[in-house]
């Protein structure tokens, strides 16, 4: 039942990864087990891989096999044993994002239903347990027990049913614009939060919270400027075009912008980046910008 004063949606049906729960890098577990970066990633989250864990076709064990097993054949210098070691340490269960968690609190102290739909394997709920998050909201609907991911609108469907809710008293937020998409076109109030600041203002716009700000004072954290460190200048240059053309601002090129001469090491040719295409904070977008800054062997940094 909704809190007395309680305004805004009923039930806060939320995403798990990338908005409650995150991963530190798996490029620590890669250099232990002399595997290429980003190569443990691309075995377990390949689209036939994956996805019949996420829709329950396949429980969590088989999941890692098949990974294992996609890992050691793509990667001959890499025998069994080791390439399953690597995928056991690669499907961690994670860890909470503590300031998501307050705001989670919070809106269940005032009465609002908080539930999670996620695209996930047979292992979410010992995942959930270990970390405390099952005690941490009202319900869990997972894909692998719906049969349907995200963002397919069944999905959606399916969940609401489960959860005995109605689209229109329901707010979603997944930090990936998708699956924003497809809940929006199912009848749900949906907000990409691809971080914390961005789900309070969500949740504060839809008097979920408190509105503690002073007058005329944003609830949104400010820009947090970004740089991407390559070797090259033309390289650099190039990212810079490309990222402005995508909508990236101001995606300007300097020499030698880090302090100290180890931060950068042969690395002097910076790309700052301020804000992303979509209004947002560059460092919202963080795991994408390093992906494309390893994909130029550079790397990621903040500018303060």
């Amino acid at each position: 039942m909704r809190g007395e004063g309680l305004s805004g949606p009923g039930l806060l049906l939320l995403d798990l990864d990338g908005v409650l729960r995150r991963f530190p890098s798996e490029a620590p577990i890669e250099d232990d087990h002399g595997l290429p970066r980003g190569s443990l990633i691309a075995a377990a989250f390949a689209p036939d891989v994956l996805r019949p864990a996420l829709v329950g076709a396949i429980d969590a064990e088989r999941w890692w096999e098949t990974a294992r097993d996609r890992l050691a054949a793509t990667h001959s210098t890499v025998d069994g044993e080791t390439a399953g070691a690597a995928m056991r340490a690669f499907m961690r269960p994670g860890e909470l994002v503590p300031e998501a968690l307050e705001l989670v609190r919070e809106v269940r102290g005032r009465g609002c239903r908080v539930a999670l739909l996620t695209n996930a394997t047979s292992r979410l709920d010992a995942d959930l347990e270990l970390l405390g998050l099952d005690r941490e909201v009202d319900a869990v609907v997972s894909s692998a027990r719906l049969g349907v991911a995200k963002p397919d609108p069944e999905a959606f469907r399916r969940a609401l049913r489960v959860l005995q809710h109605s689209p229109s008293g329901t707010l979603f937020c997944d930090d990936t614009a998708e699956n924003v998409a497809a809940a929006a076109a199912v009848g749900l109030d949906a907000a990409h939060v691809p971080d914390t600041a961005a789900l309070r203002e969500a949740l504060r716009s839809r008097g979920l919270l408190d509105d503690t700000s002073s007058p005329g004072e944003s609830t949104v954290d400010e820009p947090s400027p970004v740089l991407i460190v390559l070797h090259d200048k033309d390289d650099a240059a190039a990212l810079a075009e490309e990222l402005l053309g995508d909508g990236w601002a101001p995606c300007t090129v300097h020499k030698e912008l880090l302090a100290g001469e180890d931060d950068a090491e042969d690395a002097d040719w910076v790309v700052l980046l301020e804000t992303a295409p979509d209004g947002l904070s560059a460092s919202c977008w963080q795991d994408e910008l390093e992906r494309l800054a390893e994909g130029r062997d550079g790397f990621v940094t903040d500018a303060s």
